[in-house]
């Protein structure tokens, strides 16, 4: 009987489902939520079931009236997100002769490529949900705004941007519990000089406010700030790095009970099983052969309720 050509070995798959990146915010603007299969269903809810007022009074030998809680349910499927690094035979043996005579050296080949490629799979990821959460056509046609000109949050003498989130916040019919800027919108309103009055309220409109002031400001449970990069240059060509979410804000009702059954919220990541990494015997690998670190997972990102959410588009030049 042949040997599956992919082993998956325990300490990378550690190695690959603790790594972290500082930045990433992906995890907390879409959370995982388990399914059993790659093909999944989940519910989306009509909003407009929940707000309705049917009599409730019954008669003394009458029936109750019945409610049912529309939703349509949706199939999909989750997608395999992996990549592979070479490490020639080479380099291990070295690094095994190295161990083996107390030398103090490098980390473990195959340990450093599976950072490497997690590295790599979660920035691609995280980019997948920027698309997603910034992307206008994920939202209700009434949840959604692009600023321009003097509307711009950079304009300090002429921007409301106290008012322009408040009045959105208050014309949704679940009001957001969390905000996502990009680093280079934050990085403005977080300097407001009319935003620093509103906090401060002392006569000052200079400073700079902190997250913590912002959410309690506009009654959040918590700002999430992307700082993640990405380079935009083909392969060969000198790097050129631009941040993974842009220049917008996007305001959600964010439910960490939901899952893809029930409760109702903006988005969701559904996933099934967790991050694997392993290897593959590779004769290809330089002179002696190597292995093919592979590590990945099998996730999909879904926007479940897009009346949910408000975005702000272009809120600096």
């Amino acid at each position: 009987m042949s040997k599956a050509p992919f082993i998956i070995v325990p300490e990378l798959t550690a190695i690959a489902v603790a790594y972290r990146q500082a930045g990433f915010i992906a995890d907390l603007v879409l959370p995982r939520v388990p399914v059993n299969t790659k093909e999944f269903k989940y519910q989306k809810y009509a909003l407009g079931d929940a707000f309705t007022v049917p009599e409730t009074a019954v008669g003394r030998k009458g029936t109750p009236n019945q409610v049912e809680f529309g939703s349509t349910e949706v199939t999909d499927s989750v997608v395999d997100q992996a990549l592979d690094a070479p490490v020639p035979n080479d380099d291990i043996e070295q690094w095994e002769s190295a161990r083996a005579n107390g030398l103090a050296g490098s980390a473990n080949p195959l340990y450093r490529a599976t950072t490497g490629v997690q590295q790599l799979v979660q920035t691609r990821r995280e980019k997948r949900a920027a698309d997603l959460v910034f992307n206008a056509a994920s939202y209700g046609a009434a949840n959604k705004r692009a600023l321009a000109g003097t509307d711009q949050w950079s304009d300090f003498v002429n921007s409301k941007p106290q008012d322009d989130i408040a009045n959105a916040l208050d014309s949704m019919v679940m009001r957001p519990n969390i905000a996502v800027f990009g680093r280079a919108a934050w990085s403005v309103i977080s300097r407001h000089p009319k935003l620093c009055a509103a906090i401060y309220k002392n006569g000052t409109n200079a400073g700079t406010i902190n997250r913590q002031q912002f959410a309690e400001l506009f009654e959040l449970e918590e700002v999430l700030v992307g700082d993640a990069w990405f380079n935009t240059a083909k392969k060969g060509q000198p790097a050129t790095v631009t941040r993974l979410w842009g220049k917008k804000a996007a305001f959600l009702h964010r439910n960490m009970q939901a899952d893809t059954d029930f409760g109702i919220t903006f988005g969701m990541t559904a996933q099934f099983g967790g991050r694997v990494a392993g290897t593959i015997e590779d004769p290809d690998v330089g002179m002696r052969g190597g292995k093919r670190v592979r590590s990945g997972e099998s996730v999909k990102e879904l926007i479940t309720a897009d009346d949910l959410g408000f975005l702000f588009d272009t809120v600096v030049p």
